[in-house]
């Protein structure tokens, strides 16, 4: 159902959630999008595979907790999955921060695997943005 790639999320979200919505200038930047209008800094994640709950880097948490912060912006993380799209809002979650053997990137073709300290987000803990 909502087997996407970032680009057809972020269409999605544009069209329907925030119409304002503008990708971020950096390719390489902590967050994938902004809303000016909410002020809400974007991360988007798609799964090819439904989860009961979704993956976040501490790496990706700290850095879109201190971009947020420098600018009274709220820090959004999205999930799609074939079974839904999810969104977090960093501040009104305590992830609970455990270390787990994963893939160094999802792109570039590095599989190396590296140890990472992540937080598995319940769905409950979220919001389902509905079609």
């Amino acid at each position: 159902m909502y087997n996407w790639e970032e680009a057809d999320l972020f269409n999605w979200l544009k069209e329907f959630v925030y119409f304002d919505l503008v990708k971020s200038k950096n390719q390489m930047s902590r967050w994938d999008c902004y809303s000016p209008k909410f002020k809400h800094r974007i991360e988007l994640k798609c799964r090819r595979k439904h989860y009961d709950s979704l993956l976040l880097e501490k790496s990706k948490y700290d850095a879109m907790i201190f971009e947020s912060g420098k600018h009274s912006d709220r820090p959004i993380y999205i999930n799609s999955t074939p079974e839904g799209i999810y969104s977090f809002d960093l501040l009104d979650i305590e992830p609970e921060w455990i270390f787990k053997t994963l893939r160094a990137t999802t792109h570039f073709g590095n599989n190396k695997s590296i140890e990472k300290k992540v937080a598995l987000l319940d769905l409950d803990s979220g919001i389902e943005l509905k079609l």
